[in-house]
This record gives C-alpha cells, structure tokens and sequence, in this order.
C-alpha cells in the first residue's frame, strides 16, 4: 500500500504519536541474542525470510551488557555452537566473552542477519479476524514516540530464560547504606578491594563472583540457602558435561547421576564438609527436572576450603550496615551482590498462555516445548543453555519451512503504512 500521513504543524510542542503496520511475509523474530540469530540462520536454510526484534542496540546484549569480566562458556566450546557455524579453532576450550561475542558478530555477519535494533515489544497478540500476529513495538526520537507493528503468520518467542534480572524481595534491602548491585551489573571485583561483600547466591554466577573477589583481596561471604550440586568443570582430562553426554547414550540417568556424584567426591572430597549440602535428586535429573543448574567448579571450592570465601546461612534481613541470618548471627558488610538469577519477561508483553505458563516458560518440557498453536514458537527456552537453543532453532526453521512452501509464499519487501498520527 502506499504510505499515507497526516504531517503535524511546525513548532508544535505537543509530543506526536505516529503507528508505523509493516505486514511481514515471512516469521517475526523477537530477540537478536543466540537464540534468535539461530533461528534467523535456520530460516534463511529454508529460504524463509525472517525479521529480528530486537529491544537493545546491539546483538547478544545480556553477554554485551550484564555479564561480568571474567566469564567464560562454563561448557567446552564444541556443546555451545550455533547451528550451521562452527567455533573458530584457534579459540580455547572455554571462549571469553569477548570471544564469544565476536563469534555472535562473525554468525550474523554470515548468514547476513540483520537485526531491527531499538525496538522494545510493546505487546504480540493474536488477530483473529486477519488470521495473523500484531506485534506491536516502540520507538522514541526526540518528541516523538513511533508504533511500529509488524503484522505476521509466523511469531517466534527468543528472548531467553534470563530476559530480566531476578531482584529477591528481602527485608531491610532498601536501608541498607553500603551498594547493592546485582550479578547483571557486576564487572569486576576491582572496585571492592578490602572490602567485606555479602554475594546472595550459590550458583555458577555466586561462585565465579565470589572467586573473582578473592582475586582482587575482598572478602566475600556466600550466602548459600539451599542444597546445591558442584562438580568438577573436567574431570580425568575430559568435560564433566561432555562425560555424562557419553555416558548417557548407554547407561540409564540416575547411574549417570551416580558415577558423576562418585567421581566429584574422588576430585573435589566432601562439599557438606564446607557448607554445601547436595541435593537428594542428582545432578543431571535435578537439572532436567527443575532447570537447577549444577555448579561447575573452576576455583571458587578451594577458596572456600581455605576460608578465603566464608559460608553463611539464609539472610532473614540486611540492616543498615550488615545482615542478620536466620541462625541470629548479625554480620557488618561494606557492599551487597545479589547473585540471584534472572527470569522470563514473556508475560509482560505475550498476550497468549496457550504455549507460556505464568513463569514465561513453556508449558511443555524438552523436547515439545518449541511449538504452539496458530503459529507460535519458542526458542530457547529449554533449560538446556546453548545445546537446546541448536535443537529449538532446526525444528522451528523446518516446520515453518515446510508451511511457507506448501503455501507457494516467495520473498518480497515488507509493505507498510502509517495508520495514524494524532498528538500525544
């Protein structure tokens, strides 16, 4: 259609709204980080043309934008490709993050993959009536807000597990006069040199930050509430994960979970004996199961024997200048890093439950959980970091592949109009 617009008068100073519709012949794409550059690329395999979303400026913003210095693939780099693209040889093992990031770039640039940056989900909501997806988002320049919507057969969800980062209601967190920052914010322990942190989590993440204190001579407290799995991240020269991967092609999960448990006690002794208690489910079903990640260790359980890294209990509160734990022990400490996760941001703009329950994850468990109805799909959602986004990726690209040739579709420029202008 040709575009038709209402111009707003010169020097008006009232704010102008504009809603930009492009009707999209081939799927829309929410998310330029791994998840959604896959998906694009597996696309493109079946000449499908594709739109990426994305609400940052840049490709693979949460490795760009909300991890820390030091961090690294916690898998060995060949479990961690995207489809069709491998690492680089000359990358180690465990690619950085800044390796990582270039490998994203070098991925896009590949498969010409060109997000649409800026363009922050309003809302995606089905359209009955035109059998079709409006996807509506926002852009503002100056005084200026744009609706952009982008109307489709095909939706793809690939903002991720980790969209948003998880912020724990605890008591007295507001008050506390020292700096709270969570793992999202954390660059370096650089800033924190002799100083006393309280790090709220246990995880790969409570670990490496813990470490990565140590290494700048803070004193780090981990705050370790419930049972957790640690592992050796290698263990007789080979990948802990890539040893039960081998394993479970012939043996059953939970002897799997056995040998693994066995050979952690033979590598890295007792965990209990320094304050982590193990779960009672094992490792691989714990994770399976709940998507509880087991801890990797790269470092972080030695300083924890040593007593360079101090195990606390449950926070009952923070104080003004501390903490008090849920056995009575009060603690002072100079800065607070909430190491807590992160969470789906699904429901806060997907107006559809069919296929994500409230958490924003799907309701169907790996490896089901990738298609809905009326032509919605998820992509990396699978508890299975990188590994699952590969999996998720093939099986949307060619069963929205097999649709668009049954339905002769052929590529085109996307058409748009302005629908409306009127002052905000």
């Amino acid at each position: 259609m040709d575009c038709v617009c209402k111009q707003r008068g010169k020097g008006s100073q009232d704010q102008h709204q504009h809603l930009i519709s492009f009707w999209v012949s081939g799927p829309v794409i929410v998310g330029a980080g791994p998840s959604g550059l896959a998906t694009a690329a597996c696309l493109k395999q079946q000449s499908v043309p594709s739109i990426i979303l994305e609400k940052e400026d840049c490709m693979a913003s949460m490795w760009q934008y909300k991890t820390y210095g030091r961090l690294k693939l916690h898998l060995p780099k060949y479990f961690c490709e995207l489809p069709l693209m491998e690492f680089p040889q000359t990358f180690p093992t465990y690619p950085t993050k800044e390796q990582f990031i270039s490998y994203i770039n070098a991925y896009a640039e590949r498969f010409n993959i060109r997000p649409r940056f800026n363009r922050r989900v309003q809302s995606a909501c089905y359209d009955s009536g035109l059998k079709r997806w409006r996807v509506r988002t926002e852009m503002v320049r100056e005084r200026e807000s744009i609706l952009v919507e982008y109307i489709c057969r095909w939706l793809v969800v690939a903002t991720g597990e980790n969209a948003e980062p998880m912020v724990p209601d605890l008591p007295g967190l507001s008050s506390f006069k020292g700096r709270v920052v969570h793992t999202s914010d954390y660059k370096t322990g650089s800033e924190m040199e002799g100083q006393k942190v309280l790090v709220i989590g246990s995880g790969n993440s409570g670990m490496e930050v813990c470490l990565d204190l140590c290494n700048h001579d803070a004193k780090p407290f981990m705050v370790v509430r419930n049972s957790v799995h640690v592992l050796p991240r290698e263990m007789f020269g080979l990948s802990t994960f890539g040893v039960a991967m081998g394993l479970l092609k012939w043996l059953p999960l939970r002897m799997v979970d056995k040998f693994l448990l066995m050979a952690s006690h033979v590598i890295l002794g007792s965990t209990e004996k320094q304050g982590l208690k193990r779960p009672e489910m094992g490792p691989i079903e714990l994770k399976n199961t709940t998507g509880k990640t087991p801890v990797l260790d790269v470092g972080a359980l030695a300083k924890i024997k040593s007593g360079k890294i101090k195990i606390v209990p449950a926070v009952k509160s923070l104080t003004l200048n501390g903490a008090k734990f849920v056995n009575g022990q009060e603690e002072a400490f100079d800065s607070v890093i909430l190491a807590t996760g992160y969470k789906s941001n699904v429901p806060s703009w997907l107006k559809e439950r069919e296929l994500f329950g409230e958490e924003g994850l799907p309701r169907k468990s790996f490896p089901n959980g990738w298609k809905g109805e009326k032509g919605l799909y998820s992509v990396g959602f699978t508890r299975r970091g990188l590994l699952g986004v590969g999996s998720d990726a093939r099986n949307v690209a060619q069963d929205i592949g097999a649709q668009w040739r049954n339905l002769g579709e052929r590529p085109h420029h996307h058409k748009h109009f302005i629908l409306y202008t009127k002052p905000g």
